[in-house]
């Protein structure tokens, strides 16, 4: 599967606007099953489909970003980046990637001269570095009581 990549149009976030407290309750109420599928109807055909449960939960996800007007983009967890798309993905620089897959924070192979990231090793990435930031603030926020600085 390629990464699809749609842009959300005024009228799709009208409609997910509209949509989304409907689908969200659903959601919620659906999320305590115990089965692994949900179905759904078609209204315009009068068809029921059996999704499975996560993908109704991306469903919700991708329903909430549009209401909000974002663009949408659903890459396979098992991708291969290039080293570009990898650092637009976390928004820094290329040479700083390389830098970064060199003294090994990142895996990553190479196919002949070029290097390949797995997006999940990019996520993963991104993951531990917003918990070491939080970490930091953390301990910061907390120092700043024990000194009494007003904060």
């Amino acid at each position: 599967m390629e990464a699809l990549i749609k842009r959300t149009t005024k009228e799709d976030q009208k409609i997910a606007i509209s949509s989304l407290p409907d689908f969200q309750a659903v959601s919620k109420s659906i999320k305590s099953s115990q089965k692994n599928g949900v179905k759904i109807k078609i209204q315009e055909s009068g068809e029921f489909l059996t999704i499975p449960k996560k993908a109704l939960t991306f469903l919700t996800a991708i329903i909430q970003n549009m209401a909000e007007g974002k663009t949408i983009s659903i890459v396979p967890s098992d991708s291969e980046l290039s080293t570009q798309q990898a650092a637009d993905l976390i928004n820094v620089s290329r040479p700083h990637l390389i830098k970064l897959l060199e003294s090994k924070q990142i895996p990553f192979k190479k196919v002949g001269s070029h290097r390949r990231v797995l997006l999940m090793d990019i996520m993963d990435y991104q993951d531990q570095i917003v918990k070491q930031r939080e970490d930091q603030l953390d301990f910061l926020s907390n120092q700043a009581q024990e000194l009494n600085l007003g904060y």
